[in-house]
């Protein structure tokens, strides 16, 4: 594993990781033959592409955010070879290479409740018990998707899994917060960093938005997943709930980065890390970004 580190305005970020899980290439593509998708991304023989589990740590002025936290380390053994996860403590590890420690982290976004996005939120402590695994942290989540996470229909059952934030409900974090914030629609969080509710993949994801001294970030979470899927509009995962709106909501995003020369951040794609939009006449793509430092763990 490494830690990417950018730098926006007076704001530094860095791009961490709970490591790699491998992923169906028809269901992370929906629609898109595999003659096409292939090229992208080379399955392996049972079918499965790999996909990055990075998350994204800001250092604010505020305090240390986090947005997004993996997998985590409560899957069975059976889970963790489903997907393909190795190792232990990925997302921490990759913390404390950047610098942190868990307790440092005080806020942690949620871009929705997909157990490969937020199954981090919360560990099995020292009596086997669920504990929050950033103690000193409030954790911010949309009340739709809590919501929808909460009442799951027979759909989206087998992505939210309880364990990984109703735990959180009703507890108070270090400092006497309610441990859990719930946002209702865009976001203003601190002078740098706000969330944009950016629905399809479910009807209230939200990406994260970084802004400082006139240069823009965005961590495009699952609303985007890999660059290709924004270079090309129609390459909705079947995943997603409301696929037209998803197009429809890259298609916003697409025109707003453009606008912005907004830095890119990809949560899943493994060879994109980060990258800015160009275009010639009608055909868009992402030009890979490098990080102002490369730190290997």
């Amino acid at each position: 594993m490494s830690t990417l580190t950018f730098q926006i305005g007076a704001v530094r970020l860095h791009l961490v990781t709970d490591g790699v899980f491998w992923l169906d290439g028809g269901a992370a593509f929906g629609l898109i033959p595999r003659v096409m998708w292939e090229k992208v991304a080379r399955p392996d023989a049972s079918h499965r592409i790999p996909n990055q589990l990075r998350c994204l740590l800001i250092e604010s002025d505020d305090g240390v955010i986090l947005v997004d936290t993996g997998y985590g380390d409560k899957l069975s053994d059976k889970q963790r070879r489903q997907v393909g996860l190795q190792g232990e403590r990925r997302l921490l590890g990759d913390l404390e290479s950047a610098g942190y420690s868990a307790g440092d982290v005080r806020m942690v976004i949620n871009t929705h409740l997909h157990a490969d996005h937020c199954g981090g939120n919360t560990c099995w402590d020292a009596d086997d018990e669920i504990a929050p695994t950033f103690p000193n942290a409030q954790y911010l989540i949309q009340r739709l998707e809590l919501a929808d996470a909460t009442y799951p229909n027979e759909r989206t059952r087998g992505a939210y899994f309880r364990e990984n934030f109703l735990p959180l409900l009703g507890l108070c974090s270090a400092h006497g917060a309610e441990r859990v914030r719930v946002l209702s629609g865009d976001t203003q969080i601190t002078p740098e960093v706000r969330t944009m509710v950016t629905p399809g993949h479910t009807r209230a994801h939200q990406c994260v938005v970084i802004e400082s001294r006139g240069e823009t970030a965005i961590f495009l979470a699952d609303a985007v997943a890999w660059a290709v899927s924004l270079e090309r509009l129609a390459w909705v995962p079947a995943f997603d709930v409301e696929p037209l709106i998803s197009m429809e909501t890259k298609r916003a995003l697409r025109d707003w980065a453009w606008r912005k020369d907004a830095l890119l951040l990809f949560q899943h794609d493994p060879k994109v890390a980060a990258g800015r939009l160009r275009r010639d006449g009608e055909d868009w793509q992402v030009e890979p970004a490098r990080p102002a430092s490369h730190v290997p763990q």
